[in-house]
């Protein structure tokens, strides 16, 4: 989650280049905000808990039309979900703050579909927050509220899809920390973002009709100056969050729909 002061052009492209790609400790992100504020890669701060608008419960998330299946043992062996996705389908997200609707087109991007197509149909992104809301740049997810599921997919890397599509407002895009290190994190463009095109970031899908008006209200107020340590998330989960940053918007199930 880097920010930069004002240099010069060529030095925010080396900077913003260096920090997609090199292994840095925040890491899997699309690219920094294009408004730089400081020069050097830095995690972020966390946020103190003195928030007075609660994020809502667990519970909550697990409403009439949750999956009744517990998806856990299939996730714990997510090495082995390699299913070939269709040519085209619609995966509906029912979130805190509405509901809006994805289509991902498999010649787009096949290897990023196929892994979105198994990862939605097990169920990885219910109860998953949107950790990382950089206003007029992106929205980011995929990391599982449970610490086992994440820890069964660290290593579950997929190559590089060539970038057919630009990254205009509503394409989702796996986030990545260098070439062919895509897993479960994506991000959803909130405007156009054709700088990204060049960095390798190859949009599937995109998010249908008005439902970017649900999309752009996602808590945004962490940013990336406050927002939650990757790492950290990944090690505790959920919990990390909720203590920490209590007003980040969840997914409360993400499923394929026709």
């Amino acid at each position: 989650m880097t920010v930069m002061n004002r240099v010069s052009v060529w030095s925010v492209a080396l900077i913003a280049a260096a920090f997609v790609f090199a292994g840095c400790k925040a890491k899997e992100q699309p690219a920094p905000p294009e408004q730089p504020k400081s020069e050097a890669p830095a995690a972020p701060a966390p946020a103190a808990p003195a928030e007075t608008t609660a994020a809502p419960a667990m519970a909550e998330a697990k409403k009439p039309g949750a999956p009744t299946h517990d998806y856990t043992k299939e996730l714990l062996a997510g090495a082995k979900l390699k299913e070939r996705a269709p040519d085209s389908y619609k995966v509906k997200f029912d979130t805190t703050r509405g509901v809006f609707t994805i289509t991902v087109t498999r010649a787009w991007a096949p290897l990023g579909a196929d892994r979105f197509y198994n990862l939605v149909k097990h169920h990885f992104y219910d109860n998953a927050a949107f950790f990382r809301v950089v206003p007029q740049f992106v929205v980011q997810f995929g990391i599982s509220a449970n610490p086992a599921v994440t820890s069964a997919w660290k290593h579950t890397e997929i190559k590089d899809d060539p970038v057919t599509q630009s990254n205009k407002r509503g394409a989702i895009v796996f986030a990545t920390a260098g070439p062919n290190t895509r897993t479960t994190q994506v991000f959803i463009n909130l405007k156009d973002n054709a700088r990204l095109d060049g960095m390798g970031f190859a949009p599937f899908g995109v998010v249908d009709g008005s439902g970017m008006n649900v999309v752009e209200m996602m808590y945004e107020g962490y940013g990336d100056n406050a927002g939650p340590d990757q790492d950290q998330l990944e090690r505790q989960g959920d919990p990390y969050l909720r203590k920490g940053w209590p007003k980040l918007d969840y997914i409360k199930s993400a499923m394929l729909v026709q």
